[in-house]
């Protein structure tokens, strides 16, 4: 049904868009692989020996609510992402998209709001992921 769903949708300017990780899961077995290579030295090191799956507690610190989540995701936003030359002028634009979305905590992006951070034509951004073939598990948000 989800298929049939995000297949009516027409994407707009104003569409937000956020990595699904849940799709990324089901249609790329390398996924995790791809995610390890975006590491900061100091995580590549210390993701070295670990489980590839590394399940740990989070607080929130608003609410103090713990929660289970991905560790490898989390220190992936949280840490790496923020870093300098994490986002680079010369990187493919599905690429550059993912990485902004990352570095943003995966938050839902529009592409005007995502051309403006990128320097790229919002248009473009727009044409890329809106196709039928998804990059990445960038995907546009459903309501």
């Amino acid at each position: 049904m989800e298929s049939k769903r995000s297949s009516l949708i027409k994407p707009k300017l104003t569409t937000p868009f956020k990595i699904d990780f849940d799709w990324w899961k089901k249609h790329d077995r390398d996924w995790r692989v791809y995610l390890r290579s975006f590491l900061c030295e100091e995580h590549q090191a210390l993701f070295e020996n670990s489980d590839n799956d590394e399940v740990i507690d989070w607080v929130d610190p608003n609410t103090a609510e713990v929660t289970q989540v991905d560790g490898l995701l989390h220190v992936l936003i949280t840490h790496c992402a923020k870093q300098e030359g994490f986002l680079s002028e010369r990187m493919a634009l599905v690429d550059s998209v993912f990485r902004v979305l990352l570095s943003n905590g995966n938050k839902p992006m529009d592409a005007q709001e995502l051309g403006e951070i990128l320097n790229r034509p919002p248009s473009t951004i727009l044409r890329t992921l809106s196709g039928i073939r998804v990059y990445k598990g960038i995907r546009p948000v459903l309501d």
